[in-house]
């Protein structure tokens, strides 16, 4: 019992103790954000009139101590923001109870309100969240750590949905929010008629697009299944380019009433632009970084800060030119990671991806915080119906949209999406941080204020209310849930076979699908890409060889150490080298995760490849034979030949001798031109073979007249309309075969028996 007790005690003093930190951090950020920005002027008056007076005084004590935080106020505010930030994500999972029930997301909120209000009643402003700090600051570390860890293949397989769901279903909820807020603004009595149709789809293109942010909050928190997941983060991630060229294009059709057919085929032209081109600037600046990574072996220290430059800079120049920036962060991500993976060091590695989820997940901390801080430092507007109205055509534009293109993309999907799927993806539409940063960026021309105070209620709404309840609904609804568990090398080597065989299947049809593009473009990649962005023999020697003559090094080095070798190099130290225990410990060392994780990939990425190494076939581009007709030929002869007697069908035979002739040798079927002499005697007619002329069923026929009962004399071969020879006695010819050289070329191209 005291044990327990004891443990209770400790939890206790630990729950205090981070509530005490927690108000500390609040009352310091209260104090660094009440000192106001005149302070740093009457602090530097008060400098400089001191500095004139110690120029007039002519003996003045040194200064021991002295205190001037204006000079470090702007980066101790930040600091202490993320400090703050830290230690709520830290305090949030030392609470069980509080994590299974409450999504991470709503609890930041929360803190944010509490923390402007604190502001709030110590007589300051709270700080709102700008759109510059969110767009340039704050963003860009959660989409790079997105696209740079982007499951690939699921994202690959399932590309046509997650585009169909971010076009067409963006423009569908834009359109659908925008005309029915118009026809709620030209009530009577509403008070809204001075909003026109095109403030109204500004707005809603503004509110119906995913917030990648509050996605990722949620979804990792319930472990929904891969497929829902990248589908509902997919959308999130690709709406941007729609959301970007609808909010530039609205708010320059609002300025100018005259919009004819010249302004929206240009519309429809900047929205290939933008999404293609941040694609572009993506693939251009993730090229370079694999390119630069090459050459950084010897220096392994620099290595992750190319891929954060290039990444950042490639955002950065897509908005200059106005841009998709989350699309070339995704795209560029995507592009570098396989090749800078295979030319920085293991090092770098774990380096580059546990800063990109340090700072995502601190990033993502304060985007919340603010939101909360922010909804309490701005002006409101609070409208009933404009607001009421929003909320609920929202989320039945979600839910037919979704329904809607489900129903049509089913037709065309292997795994069909079934009805659960179909209310998760609805249901897991969430809004966030970037509807309410463009909320920030609209003018003073849009009813800005009532616009922002929608779009934050329409947030809480979707983080709190969805967020808090699609836990329990997946749950209820039994929704199938991520396997925590990864695929075993038996999965992965079925995985590829089938990879490999449906390619096989697609080739020998002739449909171009999904797995022959995709075999073109390894081996494309393979062919050229590899050679110029992997340094050294990776880029020719198979990964798997490669690794394991590295393990083969390193295992005879630790041999020669550990004693297993009589004789040591001079270049290897023995200091502080325990020998192994048993022979079992020394030969098979034991692998760390790590290393098991590394060797997993290189066995799922190096897998036997047949495709690459055999040639492939395909009915479209075989090569004709030229004998092939002529066998062909050949073999039908042969067919009709046995088909007129089955007797026939071994080898052809003339009647037998007379007596006193030889004993018979039956030919083989081979030699066609064997033939015993005819007995003159005999009143069978002549067969005359004739090596030109072309075989017809119809100018033989077999003839078993006359022939005595129970005496075998071969087959008969008569003419239908036998002519007769020189002497007058009727002749028959017979085709030979083609495969037989037949005889001498002579005068006469048939020989007479």
């Amino acid at each position: 019992m005291l044990p327990m007790a004891a443990v209770a005690q400790v939890r206790m003093c630990s729950r205090i103790s981070l509530v005490c930190l927690l108000l500390g951090s609040w009352a310091l950020l209260s104090l660094c954000s009440g000192a106001p920005a005149s302070g740093s002027e009457s602090e530097a008056n008060k400098s400089e009139s001191s500095r004139s007076v110690s120029r007039n005084k002519s003996v003045k004590a040194f200064p021991v101590v002295t205190v001037d935080f204006a000079h470090v106020r702007s980066p101790f505010v930040v600091a202490l923001w993320i400090l703050l930030a830290s230690v709520l994500k830290l305090g949030f999972h030392f609470l069980p109870k509080v994590s299974s029930i409450v999504p991470e997301s709503c609890v930041l909120v929360c803190v944010g309100l509490i923390v402007g209000g604190l502001l709030k009643a110590v007589g300051e402003t709270p700080p709102i969240l700008k759109a510059d700090v969110f767009f340039f600051y704050l963003l860009p570390p959660i989409i790079l750590d997105a696209g740079y860890f982007l499951p690939t293949r699921p994202f690959s397989e399932n590309l046509g949905t997650i585009l169909s769901f971010a076009v067409l279903g963006t423009l569908w909820n834009a359109a659908f929010v925008g005309l029915l807020l118009f026809a709620v603004c030209q009530i009577q009595g509403s008070g809204l008629q001075h909003i026109t149709l095109l403030p109204n789809l500004l707005f809603g293109s503004i509110i119906s697009a995913v917030d990648p942010v509050a996605v990722l909050a949620v979804f990792e928190e319930i472990h929904i299944n891969e497929l829902l997941h990248i589908l509902v983060f997919g959308e999130s991630l690709l709406n941007d380019a729609v959301t970007v060229v609808l909010y530039h294009l609205l708010e320059e059709y609002a300025s100018d009433p005259e919009i004819g057919a010249k302004e929206i085929i240009l519309g429809i032209l900047s929205f290939f632009v933008v999404a293609l081109g941040g694609i572009f600037v993506g693939i251009f600046y993730g090229l370079i970084a694999a390119f630069t990574s090459r050459f950084t072996s010897r220096i392994r220290v620099i290595e992750p800060l190319f891929v954060f430059l290039y990444s950042y800079m490639a955002y950065l120049c897509s908005e200059i030119f106005h841009l998709s920036g989350i699309m070339a962060l995704i795209s560029c991500g995507v592009i570098m990671r396989p090749y800078v993976e295979a030319n920085i060091s293991h090092k770098s590695h774990t380096t580059i991806k546990y800063f990109l989820k340090m700072w995502s997940s601190v990033s993502e901390t304060l985007i919340f915080i603010f939101l909360g801080v922010s909804t309490l430092a701005g002006q409101h507007q609070w409208d009933w119906i404009f607001i009421s109205c929003t909320v609920m055509f929202c989320l039945i534009g979600r839910v037919l949209g979704v329904l809607g293109l489900t129903l049509i993309l089913n037709r065309f999907r292997i795994v069909k999406l079934t009805p659960k799927d179909q209310f998760i993806i609805s249901y897991g539409g969430l809004r966030g941080a970037i509807a309410f940063s463009l909320g920030y960026l609209l003018r003073d021309s849009f009813p800005r204020t009532l616009f922002l105070t929608a779009i934050i209620t329409v947030i809480f709404f979707t983080v709190f209310v969805q967020g808090m309840t699609i836990r329990p609904l997946v749950e209820l609804l039994a929704v199938k849930k991520k396997q925590d568990s990864k695929r075993s090398i038996n999965e992965e080597i079925h995985t590829q076979f089938l990879d490999h065989l449906l390619t096989g299947i697609e080739d020998v049809c002739g449909h171009y699908g999904h797995h022959h593009w995709k075999d073109k473009l390894n081996r494309f990649n393979k062919k050229y890409i590899k050679k110029c962005l992997i340094s050294g023999e990776r880029s020719k020697e198979p990964q798997l060889i490669a690794f394991y003559h590295k393990m083969e090094m390193k295992n005879a080095i630790e041999m020669v150490v550990s004693g297993g070798l009589p004789k040591l190099p001079s270049s290897v130290s023995i200091q502080h080298v325990q020998r192994k225990d048993t022979l079992t410990e020394r030969l098979l060392p034991t692998l760390t995760k790590e290393r098991e994780e590394e060797v997993r990939k290189i066995l799922r990425e190096n897998l036997q490849k047949t495709r690459q190494r055999l040639r492939s076939y395909n009915r479209h581009t075989l090569i004709a034979d030229p004998y092939e007709d002529q066998w062909n030929q050949i073999l039908l002869k042969r067919q009709r030949l046995r088909s007129l007697d089955p007797r026939g069908s071994t080898y052809l035979t003339v009647p037998t001798g007379g007596r006193g002739s030889p004993p018979e040798q039956k030919p083989a079927e081979s030699d066609a031109t064997y033939f015993e002499p005819r007995d003159p005697t005999s009143d069978l007619p002549s067969i005359t073979i004739d090596l030109a002329s072309p075989f017809s069923s119809e100018s033989v026929e077999i003839q078993n007249k006359g022939a005595v009962p129970g005496e075998d004399k071969g087959i008969v071969f008569s003419a239908k309309n036998p002519p007769n020879d020189e002497n007058g006695s009727p002749n028959q010819r017979m085709q030979r075969f083609v495969s037989d050289p037949g005889p001498d070329n002579k005068p006469n191209d048939h020989f007479q028996s």
